[in-house]
């Protein structure tokens, strides 16, 4: 297993829900610190790394996000079943009869999502999608003295159980929370290879905090550390599988990383946006759009930090994201950070102040 691919996996098998992300955040911690001149965090858990180039060159962060979607624990019933709160966005159809684990203060409990059989469903039933309010998690406990025995408590985190692994001779990633430590690992990535590289500017690579949750921490990060320009680094939608025929937008698996041109929590600076498609034209890597219409992503919270930083986001098209296990192209991975690479190598103070000034 390469060295990118080990990471990726070492950040996408380790738990961190919304609110949850400390584990996630130490890996992050692990990985950045050889290659950043200092470690900064925010008081909600944001971390980045910052690298010095010029040290009167324009502020720029680029950020994944730490947490991935799960649930948490709410209540346990008298005969020993949980029922539990999404935290992110689940479609429920996805969620019933899956593997989960129970991260508790002392230790993990493996739970299964309860389902009916068919032989017992009601016509009724057979023809929707239940609500959460209706789901349970059985632990094979019978009573609810049996779950505190285990230590599980309202208020625990609970992660789909989905090991990482790959396909086609590692080419493709599979694995739950690629979204989004695969952003979380391309700042990673970005960091390492301008380690020893003159760039004109300062660097702070990292990831936020709760993006699942109503972007609630990247605001908290932009305050911190002030950017010139922000890049949201994250994953966007496959349209190549059965389903998607109807969709006017092509963001392929294996076909380039993902510029987007618009989605629900912001519209890319366009200067910005201008400059990173000419330099991936330059680079003759071919660079995917989408205009998501039904999600956003911590650049929703970046450009409206401080005065207005400009920003874009830039991420993979990935299969089934919000579920148990999705799939990413480790060649679009790699190409979104050549791309982001060369793209900082180009803002300089000169470049910076046209973009802000446009």
């Amino acid at each position: 297993m390469d060295e990118q691919t080990k990471m990726i996996k070492e950040l996408c098998d380790t738990d961190g829900i919304p609110g949850f992300e400390r584990e996630v955040r130490n890996k992050m911690r692990e990985l950045l610190t050889p290659v950043s001149d200092e470690i900064i965090t925010d008081r909600m858990g944001g971390i980045v790394g910052k690298k010095t180039g010029d040290a009167n060159g324009p502020k720029i962060l680029f950020a994944g996000h730490l947490d991935e979607i799960g649930w948490m624990v709410t209540y346990v019933t008298s005969k020993g079943f949980l029922r539990f709160q999404p935290m992110g966005g689940w479609w429920a159809h996805v969620v019933l009869a899956q593997r989960v684990k129970i991260k508790t203060r002392t230790g993990e409990v493996l739970g299964v999502v309860g389902s009916k059989a068919p032989h017992a469903l009601p016509a009724k039933d057979r023809e929707r999608v239940l609500e959460f309010k209706e789901m349970f998690i059985d632990v094979g406990a019978t009573s609810k003295e049996d779950v505190e025995e285990m230590g599980i408590r309202p208020g625990d985190m609970i992660v789909p159980i989905s090991e990482f692994t790959t396909m086609r001779n590692g080419d493709v990633w599979v694995g739950k929370a690629l979204d989004n430590r695969a952003g979380c690992g391309l700042a990673v990535e970005v960091m390492r290879r301008l380690q020893n590289e003159s760039h004109p500017n300062i660097l702070f690579g990292g990831a936020t905090v709760q993006e699942e949750i109503q972007l609630r921490g990247a605001g908290v990060l932009a305050n911190l550390v002030q950017p010139d320009i922000a890049f949201a680094l994250d994953v966007g939608v496959a349209y190549d599988t059965p389903g998607f025929e109807g969709y006017q937008q092509s963001c392929n698996l294996g076909e380039g990383p993902l510029s987007f041109i618009y989605d629900t929590s912001m519209i890319p600076n366009v200067p910005l946006r201008d400059l990173v498609h000419d330099t991936a034209k330059e680079l003759g890597i071919n660079l995917q759009v989408d205009a998501l219409t039904g999600g956003g992503q911590d650049g929703g919270k970046f450009h409206i930090s401080n005065h207005g930083v400009p920003t874009i986001a830039l991420g993979f098209a990935t299969r089934y994201i919000h579920s148990h296990t999705a799939l990413l192209s480790k060649k679009d991975w790699e190409q979104a950070a050549d791309l982001l690479v060369a793209v900082i190598k180009k803002l300089d103070r000169k470049t910076v102040d046209a973009i802000h000034n446009w």
